[in-house]
């Protein structure tokens, strides 16, 4: 056989010709689907942005385990435990060392209202804005490496030393002040923490959440002369270094029977999901996952409207494909291509729109927030079960379909 002689049909699929045959149904329907997966996007976005955007210093924190209160199920609560059970960890074999870390929240001025403030005549201006913002303050001992794992804090520990000096997140509220412009132009920003001079000697990367407007990191020498020396005898986390060798499951679990119930011992990947199972359980959280479920029912009657609408239209066609001896299973078959048609169609442009959300919302919030796979691989999946589901309603109505009608 010459192969001049082979010839090679495409034929149209009969699915996508139905689809094509109107083309503003085909456009309602696209839309609708981008739609639904916009508000997929949108929902499951937000609960990255509760979930992921608070453990932004759970992933900054160094060690191999972490030592913090049972009886605290998230960070947000204050609540600490003794630093004498630091002692009785840094005790158990296989602990290289055990360093403490600080969490408390102080009162913000922004420097540019309290230059502003200082040069006005009236009382009420000098204190407009001195009050309502409000920075996370993150303390531990510079001299101790391995407590935070970021470069930029890693390379300006130095800096902490001095009195009254912090590091600025960059990616706070604006609220707080546009501290990274300043920095600029001057070597430090001076400016007022729970009513105490307050010099800003660098920056960092860390992100604010729901929360916390931002974050600031300090020594314990310079924690401990705003509240108090005994501050330091209540710990909020405790990082854990293990000896060069040692099995984190094995000193783990000498470290839970060693020290007493009221701290918990956890890896990073656990104490990432504590933090993480907590907030979507919150009132918040059921909200946000109650969004996607409405965005899931959305695109499912959309899609139904409209394929149920190209069956009714071509009913007869499809009673006279079963008196051509077509079987039912083969004409459900073009009605589901049609909605998966439907779905993919709906599903690329809608990715596209919700990255422009993202970036929108992380400018406008300064929260974390990034399309990952997992969601982009989790919508397209609901969506894929959306069309299969509108696809299965809309074929009640071909199922009737009697070749005996058409003649």
């Amino acid at each position: 056989m010459k192969f001049s002689s082979l010839k090679f049909y495409l034929e149209t699929p009969l699915a996508w010709s139905q689809l094509s045959y109107k083309k503003v149904r085909l456009a309602v329907a696209t839309t609708g689907v981008c739609f639904a997966n916009i508000l997929m996007f949108t929902q499951l976005g937000l609960l990255a942005m509760l979930t992921d955007g608070t453990t932004k210093l759970h992933e900054s924190l160094g060690g191999e385990l972490l030592l913090v209160s049972s009886l605290s199920p998230s960070l947000l609560f204050r609540i600490s435990f003794p630093r004498a059970y630091l002692y009785q960890a840094a005790a158990v074999n296989g602990v290289a060392g055990v360093n403490p870390v600080y969490l408390n929240r102080g009162n913000w001025v922004n420097p540019h209202q309290l230059s502003s403030a200082n040069n006005s005549q009236s009382p009420q201006q000098k204190t407009r804005g001195f009050f309502g913002n409000e920075v996370r303050i993150i303390a531990f001992n510079p001299a101790q490496p391995g407590v935070m794992k970021l470069p930029e804090v890693q390379q300006q520990l130095g800096k902490l030393t001095a009195p009254d000096a912090v590091l600025f997140d960059r990616l706070s509220q604006p609220s707080l002040g546009d501290i990274p412009k300043l920095l600029t132009e001057r070597q430090e920003v001076t400016t007022l923490m729970e009513n105490r001079r307050t010099h800003v000697v660098g920056l960092f990367n860390m992100g604010s959440t729901l929360n916390d407007k931002g974050n600031v990191i300090i020594s314990d020498w310079n924690y401990a002369q705003r509240f108090g020396q005994n501050s330091l005898d209540s710990v909020r986390i405790g990082v854990i270094n293990l000896e060069k060798g040692a099995n984190i499951a094995t000193v783990q679990a000498r470290l839970r029977q060693h020290l007493t119930s009221d701290v918990a011992v956890f890896t990073h990947k656990e104490f990432i999901a504590r933090e993480q199972t907590f907030y979507s359980s919150e009132p918040e959280g059921i909200i946000l996952k109650f969004g996607t479920i409405v965005g899931f029912v959305v695109g499912v009657i959309i899609l139904y409207q409209v394929l149920y609408a190209d069956v009714s239209e071509h009913l007869s066609e499809y009673a006279t494909l079963k008196a051509m001896g077509y079987a039912d299973r083969s004409l459900l078959f073009v009605v589901l291509q049609e909605a998966i048609i439907l779905g993919v169609m709906g599903f690329v442009p809608g990715f596209f729109a919700s990255l422009g959300i993202y970036n929108l919302l992380l400018t406008l919030t300064r929260i974390p927030l990034v399309m990952k796979a997992s969601v982009a691989l989790q919508v397209f999946l609901l969506t894929i079960i959306m069309c299969s589901v509108s696809g299965a309603i809309a074929t009640t109505k071909l199922r009737a379909a009697d070749p005996a009608d058409v003649f």
